[in-house]
């Protein structure tokens, strides 16, 4: 009974640090941003994925990052990835993990962000820079929920919610044939868009 009240206790306390966390990140006045702000909570119970859209700086990883913080999902980890700042190969790697000698200078396994952030949240941002194969790779961890770390042949389960963020158009970047349609809607289940800072 004492060890279940301490839990208790230190549940309560870790999520009260992390509204004051979130009150101190988050700066806000207008209308425009309090209606997206508004609804990103009220879209924190639930597992589908979420596509933050809007400009470079506007808060997409706030608003992510918020979403998990007051989600059935906070006391888990929340892991993000710059789909931009990686080539291919690494890429892949950090998001699926590898296995020992997979690729030259792999000198041993790694488990990647799937495994990592195994009942939190994975926060993919600028989804829309993915080359075709790794869309192709992820599609499948969100329809399957499961994946193959690189140079292994046996399949592994996952159970994260995916939040993806972009700048791009990504209905725009799917009618010029450079992101998957099927992804496109997999990604876009609940969609909020971030108003510019100008506004």
């Amino acid at each position: 009974l004492q060890r279940d009240k301490l839990l208790a206790e230190n549940r309560s306390l870790k999520q009260q640090l992390n509204q004051q966390t979130l009150g101190e990140q988050i700066i806000y006045k207008s209308a425009a941003f309090t209606e997206v702000y508004d609804l990103a909570m009220r879209v924190t119970g639930v597992d589908s994925p979420l596509l933050i859209l809007g400009e470079s700086g506007c808060g997409k990883e706030l608003i992510a990052r918020a979403v998990h913080q007051h989600s059935p999902r906070s006391q888990a980890p929340f892991l993000a990835l710059n789909c931009a700042a990686l080539t291919e190969t690494l890429l892949e790697s950090q998001l699926f993990g590898h296995i020992k000698g997979a690729f030259t200078g792999a000198s041993s396994s790694q488990k990647g962000l799937l495994a990592a952030a195994e009942g939190g949240s994975l926060f993919l941002d600028e989804v829309g820079e993915l080359s075709a194969a790794l869309q192709a790779k992820l599609l499948r961890v969100l329809q399957q929920g499961e994946y193959i770390p690189v140079g292994s042949t046996s399949t592994k389960r996952t159970n994260v919610r995916f939040i993806a963020a972009t700048n791009k158009n990504l209905e725009q970047e799917v009618a010029d044939g450079h992101f998957r349609e099927d992804l496109f809607y997999r990604l876009n289940v609940i969609c909020l868009e971030l108003p510019p800072l100008r506004d």
